[in-house]
């Protein structure tokens, strides 16, 4: 007992004396249950509707202002061209449309039948099945006032109804959502940890020190310490999408080319990220501590793989912009689920494209200036 207790002791002083350890060990864990603890929610708030008003009465505009009123939607615009709906509901402005007919007004007030359109991006199929059972509950709650208000007339209550469609996920399957999210997941887990692990390990043998005097350039050193990284990464493309299209039958309707280019788009700043990482670790430990504690985990849970952004806390929603595995979710949900192509797609991998370039630029100054 002794011995045991004098082995304990030492791994304790051990662990005190390395500094960079002792955040990683205590302060990460604080900081990521505050910031999770507001942003991990199943709770389905500020939905964006996109309202496509045919009708322009003071009926529809009535029916409008209850989605406003609601918290459970933010109305983000009020259109007459369906291509507009279109558009919004394809690159996500907008994960639900309500489409007012024209004659809606005279139709409730005559006291006839009437329905209007939900169309819902059924990507996410959780949360559009919460979000379409709140746009039936208002409608039906709507058409309830609208029949009680008719009793003391004495006419006839007229009958309005919401005729629901689910766009990109008609069947709303959960692992239509899910699978090409793990695509995204398994690229910035494999090539971040690999990538700092890869290089820290050269630190730790010595032998880092070693390729520093050779003939070789630092940029050709990065280059050949990270390309064989990068190729993993572009097989396990190629594997994965292969398991999600032939064995889980999710359908691929987008470009795979286009998933692949951007794919290596998304490849280049997770191998940045990993160069990153080792600049700041000084051994094997450290390297895979930081990753996962300080990157990893944070970015799997903000990046709208798990919780939908939109029902964040609005002071946390901005740091999601900082991640850049949300801007890959969007690429792959969107070539998978609703065969978009790089016209809509475009801002997400010029965001992807400009954190690569930065992330990689300042992991390689870090690394010169250490090598120095």
């Amino acid at each position: 007992m002794r011995r045991l207790l004098f082995l304990i002791w030492k791994e304790l002083l051990e662990l005190r004396q390395d500094k960079r350890m002792l955040p990683i060990v205590f302060v990460a864990p604080i900081l990521q249950l505050i910031v999770l603890g507001y942003a991990a929610t199943t709770d389905v708030q500020n939905v964006p509707v996109i309202v496509a008003d045919a009708d322009r009465s003071a009926a529809s505009r009535d029916l409008v202002q209850r989605f406003e009123g609601s918290p459970y939607f933010t109305v983000t615009s009020v259109v007459s061209n369906v291509n507009e709906v279109v558009s919004n509901l394809e690159d996500g402005r907008a994960w639900m449309a309500l489409s007012i007919p024209v004659g809606y007004g005279q139709k409730v007030g005559a006291g006839r039948p009437t329905a209007v359109q939900v169309v819902a991006d059924g990507t996410d199929a959780n949360s559009t099945n919460i979000a379409l059972g709140y746009a039936s509950t208002l409608v039906a709650g709507y058409a309830q006032e609208l029949a009680f208000a008719r009793v003391p007339g004495g006419r006839p209550p007229g009958g309005l109804q919401a005729d629901v469609r689910v766009w990109f996920n008609p069947q709303l399957e959960s692992k239509f959502f899910m699978i090409p999210g793990v695509l995204a997941i398994l690229l910035i887990v494999m090539t971040i940890v690999l990538a700092s692990m890869g290089i820290v390990r050269e630190k730790e043998l010595g032998t880092l020190e070693q390729l520093n005097v050779t003939p070789l350039r630092r940029w050709e050193l990065i280059v050949g310490k990270l390309l064989p990284y990068g190729l993993i990464g572009a097989v396990d493309i190629f594997l994965v999408t292969g398991v999600a299209v032939l064995w889980f039958k999710v359908p691929l309707l987008g470009s795979f080319p286009l998933l692949f280019c951007l794919s290596l788009v998304f490849l280049l700043s997770t191998l940045g990220l990993g160069l990153f990482v080792s600049t700041i670790s000084d051994n094997q430990q450290q390297a895979m501590m930081t990753a996962v504690f300080f990157f990893l985990t944070p970015m799997i849970y903000l990046s709208g793989f798990v919780f939908p952004i939109e029902n964040m806390p609005a002071a946390i929603q901005p740091l999601t912009y900082l991640i850049p595995l949300r801007y890959y979710l969007v690429i792959v949900r969107g070539i998978f689920l609703k065969g978009v192509g790089l016209d809509v797609l475009w801002p997400q991998a010029l965001a992807l494209l400009v954190w690569g370039v930065a992330i990689l630029g300042l992991a390689t100054l870090r690394s010169t200036k250490r090598a120095t």
